[in-house]
């Protein structure tokens, strides 16, 4: 029979200052698994009071964006206007297509009081049919997502199909991500799709006889059946879906089918920058005043703003 796993992917860790990143995709010898072409881990971390998340305004092509938080909570402010806190069993899919600028940051509350979060951010490229289409934000409320329940053990379904289940999350491909949690040493089957991964947030799961760790990715053969038991607690990601319609280039925060692309968009940037973001490619979303430089660019001056998350307090806010 074929080993069912084709690969394992270690993380690779980076300390951001009071809490941790775990990367997993892209791997130098898989850069993706199908339309998933980045994967983080972050935390679990614990966030004093006064301290938080500050991802300054920084732009995306060619890709959707999802974070699913375990723990925590962040707001979405992008280009278009949209203002949208997430937690934990909600999804936020941003889709960049030509062009998005948006900024990641820890609620006033929670900064306030100090919290616990933890995520897993992924990325996935759009069919070369879709890489120029018009930038869009949809918000899935956790009554909106599908519940899974299965023999030991229960999750959500965040996009795509599996076990008989539909999310209402739109993307013009094949896709399929979910989250498990054991509540019990119990075995479940692999989702179909030809090309899936399993990554272990917490605890053990078991493959083909072997042991897959916590912080660990186990890229699946197609073959299926595929069971995969899980020690009780045990908390996976499946992610994956059809192959990709051709190559993809990343640069910094940019995916697309050419290196052309790629390089038209860092240039865009820095003419948004230069620009102050008017009349250019890339916006700033409202009450935003900061930004991400292309890396070794100078940073821009002054002291990070912190927006207020007061609808009212910005009139152009579209809240979802």
């Amino acid at each position: 029979m074929p080993d069912s796993i084709e690969m394992i992917i270690e993380p690779r860790e980076r300390d951001l200052g009071g809490f941790s990143v775990r990367r997993l995709l892209p791997f130098v010898q898989r850069r993706n698994v199908g339309p998933f072409v980045f994967f983080d881990h972050l935390g679990p971390a614990v966030l004093p009071p006064g301290k938080g998340v500050d991802v300054r305004s920084h732009p995306h092509v060619g890709l959707a964006t999802v974070t699913w938080l375990f723990d925590g909570a962040l707001d979405h402010r992008d280009s278009l206007g949209t203002y949208q806190t997430i937690r934990p069993g909600a999804v936020n899919w941003m889709t960049a297509g030509r062009g998005i600028t948006h900024s990641e940051r820890t609620p006033h509350a929670e900064r306030d009081a100090g919290h616990r979060i933890e995520a897993i951010q992924t990325w996935v490229a759009l069919p070369q049919s879709h890489e120029a289409q018009s930038p869009s934000f949809q918000h899935y409320p956790a009554a909106m997502l599908p519940k899974l329940a299965l023999d030991g053990a229960t999750g959500v379904l965040i996009s795509g199909s599996a076990y008989g289940h539909r999310s209402p999350v739109t993307f013009p491909g094949g896709i399929c991500q979910l989250v498990l949690t054991a509540e019990r040493d119990t075995t479940v089957e692999a989702p179909e799709a030809p090309e899936l991964c399993l990554y272990v947030v917490e605890g053990a799961a078991h493959v083909g006889g072997k042991r897959i760790g916590e912080a660990t990715m186990a890229i699946l053969s197609p073959q299926r059946p595929c069971r995969v038991a899980l020690e009780a607690g045990s908390r996976i990601m499946f992610a994956g879906g059809d192959p990709l319609d051709g190559p993809r280039f990343l640069d910094w925060n940019f995916v697309a089918s050419s290196k052309e692309q790629l390089t038209k968009a860092a240039a865009d940037w820095r003419a948004s920058i230069a620009g102050g973001f008017e009349a250019t490619r890339f916006t700033l979303p409202p009450g935003e005043t900061h930004w991400i430089p292309l890396p070794g660019d100078p940073q821009p001056p002054g002291i990070d703003h912190i927006p207020d998350d007061h609808d009212e307090k910005h009139p152009d806010w579209k809240s979802q």
